[in-house]
């Protein structure tokens, strides 16, 4: 691209970005929605939304500027930010009105959109540094209380309650400098404690509550009347069976009625995949729940781009990018903005974590910022496989299934007559609370060059009762082969007084194709044959090795989306060693690195003989 052609095309970028562009809340140019021209009673001329125009309280005659700015602040919410709203300025320090910035007037429309519908008010937005979307859903809130809604009480919700006080504090600033004239009160307005309860402050005047609460100690917040609620930094809320981000959203959104001028806006910065916000965010960005999903992207930012200097600095740019910058700039990015992340992307030791605070897109800020054992990328395209099962049930005593949609079995494919399994099992506890147990059936597609996985059953049973439903499941798929993770069963085995009535025994008896190994005994310098894949410092790091080699070359095919929220939350500690995040489970993607391992380092032999049939044990070793 020619000197030239390149500023041309620069130039019209920046256009598009509205670099440049002139915004004035006060006059109305630049504002969103629809405006018509109009002249206010001081002879200015500005652009109101058109529901103003329409007002009854809309006249031609002659009124104070007085009565026209509160009927305006009624019908323009960015107009009430600058004329009411006075803020500290995150550059200068200085207090300034409330001008919106780009992000903060695309969250708006869309709010305000829903609002003149006559629809309630749902987002969930993820959220990129340092643009205030916290304090826009603020505002948005107060305006409501202060301007539309008398009685309407709100919650604050945060991680932890210093950030909820801190939002809190908006608030009283916001009533400490809001103008007199503009305050359609039944007296001043304040911010004043309720009763004893310390936790909650009423605006008199509109007689609205604003209830502050945290993640962490939130037995407040239930039973109360609340018709909005902003959800702050949900993606580092406590999951815990005591603490669940599901249970306490559950109980503040089932209170707030499903009508015009309700509003639950939950926004978070990313922490990661296969939490409650991650799983919501997917939901509702896939048009499968009830929020408008918003993300914003550093770009969008207007703070995050640097001016350049010259023509020759232009093309320099250009012609140095890397492939990351040239895919920034083939999504339509400017060179002042890829000239600002070039230059902060060296202030951070690798790519990963600059993705993870600046994310370009949704997929790039649930990046695991700790240390990863999956390339996200690679998982991220490993996801796409993912599908609903083909029906969801369980097994009979007949091998049947009988389906269910409260059944622990799902199935992507039936069996084929032609096809090798190897079923892989991680034993999990027998209490909701435990880790899960999981069956994988693994396709090893031999025709089609690459392995994929077809069925899982994911429960929490009896040990017994577990093994009974795997030797069910292998027999179902053309009986393959069983791999089960030994560790738990024998360590139960030991402290059975009979070791024959141990659940490996059982499977053995009543299973012929199993996975086997050889052990020494390094006292009696003699060798037993064991049933079971036994994980330990030795073998984790060789089957782990083996997905990571999978995801990379993208060489299975993955169907559960929940196995692709265990490799992306799956990270490596300071000793070497390979653990799931605090919080997240690995049980999934243990049963898939068992499968894979154990089919590209064994030859696995196809049965056709029927289900009832015991089979030779097929013995493996490592």
């Amino acid at each position: 691209m020619e000197n030239a052609e390149l500023l041309r095309e620069n130039a019209e970028r920046c256009r598009r970005h509205g670099i440049g562009e002139v915004y004035n809340p006060l006059t109305g140019e630049g504002a969103g929605g629809t405006r018509v021209a109009a002249t206010a009673p001081d002879g200015t001329r500005c652009l109101i939304p058109k529901s103003m125009a329409r007002d009854d309280a809309f006249g031609t005659g002659a009124v104070s500027i007085e009565a026209w700015e509160r009927l305006r602040v009624c019908h323009d919410f960015e107009f009430w930010c600058a004329r009411c709203i006075v803020i500290k300025d995150k550059v200068s320090c200085r207090d300034v009105p409330f001008v919106l910035n780009r992000p903060q007037r695309r969250v708006a429309a869309i709010l305000e959109q829903d609002r003149m519908a006559g629809r309630p008010l749902r987002l969930i937005m993820l959220k990129a540094r340092q643009w205030g979307g916290s304090t826009l859903v603020q505002m948005y809130m107060a305006w409501i209380q202060l301007v539309h809604r008398r009685g309407w009480n709100s919650l604050i919700c945060s991680h932890v309650k210093d950030t909820s006080e801190t939002i809190r504090a908006m608030y009283e600033r916001l009533l400490a400098d809001y103008p007199e004239g503009l305050a359609d009160a039944d007296g001043p307005l304040t911010f004043r404690p309720l009763g004893r309860a310390a936790n909650t402050r009423v605006i008199t005047g509109r007689n609205c509550r604003v209830t502050v609460a945290s993640a962490e100690r939130h037995d407040s917040v239930r039973g109360a009347d609340y018709a909005m609620a902003h959800l702050s930094e949900t993606a580092f809320w406590p999951d815990t069976p005591m603490h669940s981000p599901l249970d306490l959203i559950r109980a503040v959104c089932g209170a707030i009625a499903f009508e015009p001028y309700t509003l639950i806006a939950m926004e978070s910065t990313a922490n990661g995949v296969g939490n409650y916000f991650h799983r919501e965010w997917q939901r509702c960005s896939a048009g499968q729940g009830d929020k408008r999903a918003v993300f914003v992207p550093w770009y969008e930012i207007e703070i995050y781009r640097r001016p350049l200097a010259d023509e020759a600095e232009a093309m320099a740019i250009y012609t140095s990018m890397d492939d990351y910058e040239r895919g920034l700039w083939e999504r339509g990015l400017t060179l002042e903005m890829i000239k600002w992340y070039r230059q902060k992307r060296r202030e951070y030791p690798d790519s990963r974590g600059m993705q993870a605070e600046y994310p370009t897109t949704a997929e790039e800020a649930f990046c695991n910022t700790g240390a990863g054992v999956f390339d996200i990328a690679k998982v991220s395209t490993l996801r796409r496989g993912c599908r609903p099962p083909l029906l969801t049930g369980d097994l009979d005593g007949d091998g049947r299934i009988v389906e269910d949609a409260k059944g622990c079995l799902d199935v992507w494919e039936r069996p084929q007559g032609h096809e090798t399994y190897v079923i892989s099992v991680d034993i999990g506890g027998r209490s909701p609370k435990a880790d899960w147990s999981v069956v994988c059936v693994l396709a090893l597609g031999r025709d089609e060059g690459r392995p994929r996985v077809v069925a899982q059953w994911r429960g929490h049973t009896d040990h017994d009762l577990l093994a009974a439903e795997a030797v069910a499941i292998a027999r179902f798929y053309n009986n393959g082969l069983l791999v089960v993770e030994s560790n738990t069963l024998e360590q139960e085995a030991g402290r059975c007084a009979d070791e024959s009535l141990s659940v490996l025994a059982r499977i053995a008896d009543s299973y012929g194709n199993v996975y086997t190994r050889q052990v020494e005994d390094d006292l009696r310098g003699t060798r037993s044959t064991r049933v079971g894949f036994h994980t330990n410092r030795h073998t984790k790091p060789l089957v782990i090795s083996e997905l990571i080699r999978r995801v990379r070359e993208l060489s299975y095919v993955e169907r559960d989306v929940r196995a692709c929220d265990e490799l992306a939350t799956y990270t490596q500690t300071p000793r070497g060693s390979y653990e799931a995040r605090p919080g997240c489970h690995d049980d999934i993607l243990m049963t898939r690195a068992i499968a894979l391992y154990v089919a590209t380092r064994h030859t696995i032999t196809a049965f056709a003989t029927t289900p009832t049939d015991p089979l030779p044990c097929q013995h493996t070793y490592l």
